[in-house]
This record gives structure tokens, C-alpha cells and sequence, in this order.
């Protein structure tokens, strides 16, 4: 595959939200806004990364037996080092995702690429897969903000430009599942074309 195919297959071909339907634990918890779905996106995207670098590099040399958990302490090493730069310089940001920076360890969307992805291919490669789904899922998640936060509160990424208050509904967990499903509908039948 090409570089540039290993980076835009995490967009259509192998989305991790509306194709592969992975993470959607943080999907639907922390889309309320845009602007959650953005930092929550790029924080996965940032161990995401690193860790299809590390896990490629050290793949070679882990034994059969243990590859699965050695994976997860290479992955929980780097969100531990997400969450004391987010608590040192995004203070806010560390607060508003709270829970969820954490349960980073265990998103599918991360271990599943250190096993299918990069354990088998170069740390280039890998680091570009890595680049390319987090981008994929920042990109859905940040979808899926907006579409929440235009409907719940009429704002766009804090900025109000609907008075009036919207349907809370669609800032609470009904209105997290209609528009992923919804979304999920658009995006696969927009790829087939």
C-alpha cells in the first residue's frame, strides 16, 4: 500500500467509528461538543501514534505468550504521559474528558492497530497507519460534535449563533446513538458511491 493510502484509510476504507465501529465508548460519551470531540480525538490520535511506533520496534523481539499484554503497558506508558502533559499545560481540557483520557488503555481502536498493524509492519508504516486512523476518528468524533452540539445548544464549537435553547436531548445519551446512527448511515452509503 502507499504511504499516502496507509494515511487515508483511516478517513474511508477503515474509519474506526463509521466503518470498523470501534471506540465508541469515548464516541458517545464525549461528543457533546465539537470541541470535545476534537481533543478527544487528537489525545487517542497522540498515543495512537507512539505506541504503533514503539510496539512496531519492539514487536520483533516479544515472545508469542506476552505480545498482548507487553502492547498494553507500551500503550498505558503513553497515556500516562497524555494525562500528566494534559493536567500540566490543558488543565481544562484534562477535566472536561476526565474519565475517559485513562480508558485510553483499553480502546479497541488502539490495541486492535498494535495487533493487526503494527506489529507486522515497518515503524514507518506504522507511524503513518497511526496518523491516518487517528485522524479518521478525530475527524468522526469531531462530525459528531458538531452535529450534537448544533442540535442540543445551537453553538458551534462554543460559538452560539441559534437563540434559544435546542433539544437537550441530542447533548444527553438518546442523542448520542441517533446521530451516530445516522452518521453511520450517511458515511457508508456516501463511500459506496
Amino acid at each position: 500500500m502507499s504511504k499516502i493510502g496507509l494515511i487515508t484509510k483511516g478517513f474511508l476504507k477503515e474509519n474506526p467509528t463509521f466503518v470498523l465501529v470501534l471506540g465508541m465508548c469515548p464516541t458517545l460519551a464525549t461528543t457533546t461538543s465539537a470541541m470535545n470531540g476534537l481533543e478527544m480525538g487528537l489525545a487517542t490520535m497522540f498515543v495512537l501514534i507512539l505506541s504503533n511506533i514503539v510496539i512496531s520496534l519492539i514487536a520483533p523481539v516479544v515472545p508469542d505468550k506476552v505480545h498482548i499484554p507487553v502492547y498494553i503497558v507500551v500503550i498505558a506508558t503513553f497515556v500516562t504521559v497524555l494525562q500528566l502533559l494534559m493536567q500540566a499545560y490543558v488543565p481544562d481540557v484534562y477535566e472536561t474528558l476526565g474519565l475517559f483520557i485513562p480508558l485510553i488503555v483499553v480502546n479497541c481502536i488502539v490495541l486492535g492497530r498494535a495487533e493487526a498493524f503494527a506489529c507486522k509492519n515497518s515503524v514507518g508504516d506504522s507511524a503513518l497507519d497511526g496518523i491516518g486512523i487517528g485522524l479518521g476518528f478525530t475527524a468522526s468524533l469531531t462530525v459528531i460534535g458538531i452535529v450534537r452540539e448544533i442540535l442540543g445548544s445551537g453553538s458551534i464549537f462554543g460559538w452560539k449563533f441559534i437563540t434559544g435553547d435546542g433539544v437537550l436531548a441530542f447533548v444527553m445519551a438518546p442523542g448520542a446513538f441517533l446521530v451516530l446512527g445516522y452518521l453511520m448511515v450517511l458515511f457508508n452509503k456516501l463511500a459506496k458511491r
